[in-house]
């Protein structure tokens, strides 16, 4: 047999190859598209905070010279425009670290309001029966179909007539009237999820509802719980509208969000000095997010276990 020969016999003795399948060709275009996106999303997110920090930490006089160069020399490099927004008024700064503390303690009251209001709640549209159950969620999210300037009328007057106009509790209570909505949307997609054997056991060995939602729920339901919290945490410390309609012209009350908008609202404010409030701002959002990221992919079955 010649060479020729043996070729087309071992041609003709490989298996057909297959045509290319729709669930092959799916796979691979998701193979090249998955890491792209990824790679675009990382960009799209850390370009910005990166020029942000970079012009933060330049001198301005380095930066009106040179304009065009995002990172300057090492050497030239400065935290004086951090001392400047954290420094208080009176000392010649921006009293941004007061206003953190603003911010703080309105973020952590809401959240908790939130979560006191919202958990029975979610765990109530979840598993009581009641007239118009099914309707609650879908009344739940028209709250979003408003404008937030909608409602801002009604609830500035309703602030002047309790006197709670221009205190950080106010402004408590309109943002918990903001989230709730939300938390009990979220948190009560979670609960139905949650299988109902796991409580029928608690019911039977003697729990009461509220028992319930403390040791089996709740535990179960730590993820989303934590996943709302974090969410709430957000709304609040970046809410601008109803912060600019009841603090402003309580000027030691202002939250962060005022105080970045007086930066970037005032020409003699320089161009770092408002890089620098943006990335003070930026920073605890994250930081909050790094240290729960753990907690919201653990859990999952914790309290599923009878002990």
């Amino acid at each position: 047999m010649t060479t020729a020969e043996e070729s087309r016999a071992v041609a003709r003795a490989r298996p057909a190859r297959r045509p290319w399948s729709r669930d092959r060709v799916e796979r691979t275009a998701l193979g090249v598209a998955r890491p792209m996106v990824i790679v675009l999303a990382l960009v799209a997110t850390l370009v910005p905070f990166a020029y942000m920090l970079a012009l933060s930490v330049r001198p301005i006089s380095d930066l009106l010279r040179d304009p065009l160069a995002v990172f300057g020399a090492f050497g030239d490099l400065t935290t004086s425009t951090y001392r400047q927004v954290l420094a208080p008024v009176d000392a010649g700064g921006q009293g941004f670290l007061g206003l953190l503390g603003n911010s703080t303690l309105v973020a952590v009251g809401c959240v908790l309001a939130t979560l006191l209001v919202s958990i029975p709640g979610a765990y109530a549209v979840s598993r009581l029966p009641f007239f118009g159950r099914r309707k609650v969620g879908v009344l739940f999210l028209a709250v979003y179909l408003f404008p937030s300037i909608v409602v801002a009328i009604p609830l500035f007057v309703l602030l002047t007539r309790l006197h709670l106009r221009g205190s950080l509790a106010g402004l408590v209570l309109v943002y918990v009237a903001q989230t709730v909505p939300v938390a009990v949307y979220m948190l009560r997609n979670y609960f139905d999820a949650l299988p109902e054997s796991v409580e029928e056991a608690g019911l039977v060995d003697g729990l009461g509802r509220l028992g319930v939602i403390r040791r089996i729920s709740l535990p179960l339901a730590m993820p989303s719980v934590i996943a709302t919290a974090l969410f709430v945490f957000m709304i609040a410390w970046n809410e601008f509208l109803f912060a600019l309609l009841f603090l402003v012209d309580r000027r030691e009350r202002w939250t962060v969000s005022l105080g970045l908008s007086q930066l970037s609202g005032g020409a003699e404010v320089p161009t770092t000095t408002l890089m620098a409030g943006s990335v003070i701002i930026t920073v605890p959002v994250v930081l909050l997010f790094l240290f729960t990221e753990r907690l919201l992919t653990e859990g999952l079955t914790s309290g599923a276990e009878k002990g």
